[in-house]
């Protein structure tokens, strides 16, 4: 969510002046925050989305103060600016958290989702062979992801086919330029 607010630039050149900037703020998820259980606790979605996602939210707006340059970017466009092939600036991991955090609390509702339907259907059966090996294809990924990071599936543009990928801490499929499907987060979580 893009929103817009003023502040005072106090420097010596602008003294007085008012100066409108870009920000982000924390989407809530589209369900109450204990809609997920038994599989997603409550308390999980206090820290993960209350606690971790909006840190990274308030610390990304507190790095665009400082930065001109990025003002007006959509976040898609500042994850890939941010990314500057393969050699991210320091805001990238703020800026993918958002974008991946916002993702995942989208990607879940409750009751779980239903089997896919037309188009993705098709293309999943194309690309993995059935619905059932593409879960177990997705989940192995899962189990097997080392450490914090996220499981993908995307549309890679050019190939014209899905994958499923895995990525570590903060890096997402925007910086290859895939559309992004259905995302896991796999992460130590700590007893809740």
């Amino acid at each position: 969510m893009q929103g817009w607010k003023q502040r005072r630039d106090s420097s010596d050149n602008n003294r007085g002046v008012s100066k409108v900037f870009g920000y982000y703020g924390l989407k809530s998820p589209p369900y109450k925050l204990d809609a997920l259980e038994p599989y997603m606790s409550q308390r999980t979605l206090e820290v993960h989305w209350g606690l971790h996602h909006r840190g990274y939210v308030e610390a990304l707006n507190k790095q665009l103060e400082k930065n001109d340059s990025l003002y007006g970017c959509t976040m898609d466009e500042l994850i890939k600016v941010l990314y500057n092939n393969g050699n991210p600036f320091p805001e990238f991991n703020d800026a993918a958290q958002v974008w991946n955090h916002d993702f995942f609390w989208e990607s879940m509702q409750p009751g779980g989702g239903d089997m896919p339907t037309l188009g993705l259907l098709q293309q999943i059966e194309k690309d993995f062979g059935s619905f059932t090996n593409f879960k177990e294809k997705f989940t192995e990924a899962a189990l097997t992801l080392f450490g914090s990071g996220w499981v993908w599936l995307v549309l890679k543009r050019e190939a014209k086919c899905l994958a499923i990928i895995k990525t570590s801490n903060s890096i997402n499929p925007l910086v290859w330029n895939d559309i992004v499907r259905i995302i896991f987060l796999f992460m130590f979580l700590h007893s809740l």
